[in-house]
């Protein structure tokens, strides 16, 4: 792990493997959306509206994603100093954000013509709009921290915090009653048809890739700009 710690180092590896998970992943997602919404045949209780699930579960799936992700780097930071543990963080936070709002989005869309009703205050749907609300915090302290000099620290633990939402959300369909159908893929087994699991699992692969490669992208620019801010008040320094 500390062998990346060197800004070089870590360059030299996402300048080859950016491009890679976004080139792979747009394929996988271009191949799994054609393949769910156009070859897959309808539910026989749900109709043409199960055609989502193949865009509303990856967001799901990388909403949790990224803020477990902003929660491990918090750790590494705050235990092992890692410096590019809290750009990690920082960098998984806008697209966990974007994710996130889609999983919402796409779920409440789902839910007009299942349950009758755009939106109810069920644990599931509640615990998800609440890691929307995690999420914008997060970025806006990140921010704050940031501009004013405050140590990254504070937004880590607050990382490390908001972390408690995520099992929550994952069994919340357990924990109460709720509209929201209980896990359809547990350990080992699935209740869903081979014919809709396999293009879902190829979605999921393939919108994860998206999002690391999303990610390592915006490392590096992130990376870059505090280089060029260390370049800058290096030169002021030299010409006082």
């Amino acid at each position: 792990m500390h062998g990346f710690a060197n800004p070089k180092r870590f360059l030299s590896l996402a300048r080859w493997l950016t491009p890679l998970l976004l080139g792979s992943g747009l394929l996988l997602v271009a191949g799994s959306l054609y393949w769910g919404l156009f070859q897959v045949p309808p539910d026989r209780l749900m109709g043409e509206t199960v055609r989502i699930l193949f865009l509303h579960v990856p967001s799901a799936w990388l909403g949790m994603g990224g803020w477990t992700a902003i929660a491990i780097s918090s750790l590494v930071f705050l235990v092992w100093r890692h410096p590019l543990a809290a750009l990690a963080a920082r960098a998984a936070a806008v697209p966990g954000l974007v994710f996130t709002v889609i999983c919402l989005a796409t779920g409440s869309i789902w839910g007009r013509p299942t349950w009758g009703t755009w939106w109810v205050w069920d644990g599931r749907l509640t615990s998800m709009l609440v890691l929307a609300f995690l999420y914008l915090a997060y970025i806006a302290l990140a921010q704050a921290a940031e501009r004013e000099g405050v140590s990254p620290r504070i937004p880590a633990i607050f990382g490390l915090l908001g972390a408690i939402n995520i099992p929550i959300i994952n069994r919340s369909v357990v924990w109460w009653n709720s509209l929201h159908q209980p896990p359809s893929i547990t350990m080992g087994k699935s209740a869903i048809d081979p014919e809709f699991l396999v293009p879902l699992l190829v979605a999921v692969i393939g919108f994860s890739l998206l999002f690391g490669g999303v990610v390592l992208a915006r490392m590096r620019a992130l990376l870059a700009d505090i280089q060029a801010e260390a370049r800058l008040r290096r030169k002021a320094m030299e010409a006082a």
